[in-house]
């Protein structure tokens, strides 16, 4: 205790985060709304040191916590869309594509030439309206390629932050909140859950007294309906940051022409590979889609001349730079 105590005095670099930052958020990645009092027992830290630490990182890596919705517990269906424009409008776009509240992940790629978002229509109808009717009217888009997430290897309530192994297994266990419940057919939101949910996509940590005065729900009612939402899947936590304070200096969307006998092997080897963060297959040409992390450029050609050159039935593979990330989770204009 002691010795982490000094360590916190320390002087360190603005950006830099060091091993207990990492290890503070994998805790957050492992359940967001955690109580900090567990989390500092977990890490064998005071509570004052993990407050102080979760208010730097809030600056330094721009920390947040937020609520996400599974869409594929309610029926719905994720769609990646990579649009090609002239470079005038590409950050315009970028932009209004990520106050779209159907949008994540939104990111400028390949020279600054094309943009590339996750969608979540939540209705066929709105699917349509933004794919044929906005998108293909927009001055200067040059095409538009929608691929339909057809299933996730990685990604969702595993992130990156899972595989960064800075907790020991027990206090992994310490931490998880209990099994999601296997469900078969879609859910359906309340008009409760959605007042919750609004709220949650914002700040995932906020209090049940906010959350309660929010809604205008009681406690309780907040309490048990947070807590059904969790169990279902339809609600989990996930952990905004930037990555170029983990050295993370180059990430990369890789689109992967694999044979279809070979999808399934080829996308638990990349569910399984540290680079990966995220890995699903999708209709198109090139069947499996993945976002990956690397400290420099070198560390990409080796991943993709031994790693991915090593994977029986990948054919071809697409490299496409990111060059920013407009959105994330949540849209955050200073990025």
């Amino acid at each position: 205790m002691e010795r982490m105590e000094r360590e916190e005095a320390e002087p360190m670099p603005s950006r830099a985060l060091d091993a207990l930052d990492l290890r503070l958020l994998q805790c957050l990645q492992i359940d967001g709304r955690a109580p900090l009092t567990r989390i500092a027992e977990v890490l064998g830290v005071s509570d004052q040191t993990v407050a102080r630490r979760l208010r730097r990182l809030r600056t330094t890596a721009r920390l947040r916590v937020l609520g996400v919705i599974d869409e594929s517990r309610l029926g719905r269906t994720n769609w990646i869309v990579r649009l090609r424009c002239t470079p005038d409008v590409a950050e315009q776009l970028a932009g209004a594509l990520a106050r779209r509240p159907d949008t994540s992940y939104v990111s400028l790629i390949s020279g600054g030439t094309e943009v590339m978002c996750a969608m979540k229509p939540r209705s066929r109808q709105a699917r349509d309206e933004l794919l044929f009717d906005r998108l293909q009217r927009t001055p200067r888009v040059v095409s538009v390629s929608a691929h339909c997430v057809l299933h996730s290897f990685y990604g969702g309530q595993l992130d990156w932050l899972n595989k960064a192994n800075g907790l020991a297994p027990d206090q992994q266990a310490a931490l998880r909140p209990p099994p999601v419940e296997a469900v078969t057919d879609p859910l359906t939101l309340e008009a409760a859950d959605e007042a919750l949910l609004a709220v949650l996509v914002r700040d995932g940590r906020a209090t049940l007294t906010e959350l309660q005065a929010a809604t205008g729900q009681s406690e309780s009612v907040v309490k048990r309906r947070l807590e059904r939402m969790r169990a279902t899947g339809v609600l989990y936590f996930d952990v905004q940051f930037d990555q170029e304070p983990l050295g993370h200096e180059v990430e990369a969307m890789l689109w992967l022409t694999v044979a279809p006998a070979a999808l399934a092997d080829v996308g638990r080897a990349l569910a399984a590979h540290p680079e990966v963060r995220f890995a699903a297959a999708i209709t198109g040409q090139a069947g499996i889609v993945a976002s990956t992390v690397y400290r420099n450029s070198g560390e990409l050609y080796t991943y993709l001349s031994e790693k991915i050159g090593a994977l029986d039935g990948v054919q071809a593979v697409e490299t496409a730079l990111t060059l920013r990330l407009v959105k994330q989770l949540a849209y955050d204009p200073g990025r």
